[in-house]
């Protein structure tokens, strides 16, 4: 039997709600994973991070994403991050609690990535320019 090859959609880190909604308004139907900056879980917060993800999300109805929290090298905030809600973070995975914040990731239901995912960075791009909006596009669509 053979297995279709598990794809994962594109991932851009994301500032902020606008960044956020930028790259939801241009997603394909493959969606993308909305990834915070790294260390994100630390500031602006986990639950900043969720509201900002939130508000980018209501004004795309039924663009298909995955919020994705860095928490970098701080496994006590990816804890918490879960007491929240995150279903999908990332952490070192050098760290000697990553084993520990796996297992809790696995009970909550969660994927604990040991490291994030690669990411078009936003914050390099003005997408209030054509060209801004033409790299996250092509980004998106797996270009």
């Amino acid at each position: 039997m053979t297995h279709a090859p598990v794809t994962t959609p594109p991932a851009v880190r994301f500032r902020s709600a606008a960044e956020a909604a930028a790259a939801l308004s241009l997603a394909t139907p493959a969606g993308v994973v909305l990834l915070s900056v790294r260390g994100a879980a630390a500031w602006p917060g986990a639950a900043v991070v969720a509201a900002m993800v939130a508000c980018a999300a209501s004004a795309h109805p039924g663009t298909p994403y995955q919020a994705a929290l860095d928490c970098g090298s701080a496994p006590g905030l990816a804890l918490e991050a879960l007491r929240q809600g995150w279903r999908l973070l990332a952490l070192d995975a050098g760290h000697p609690a990553f084993p520990a914040v796996r297992g809790a990731a696995e009970e909550a239901g969660a994927t604990l990535l040991p490291q994030a995912p690669p990411a078009l960075d936003l914050s390099g791009l003005d997408l209030r320019r054509p060209g801004g909006r033409a790299i996250l596009a092509r980004h998106l669509a797996g270009g």
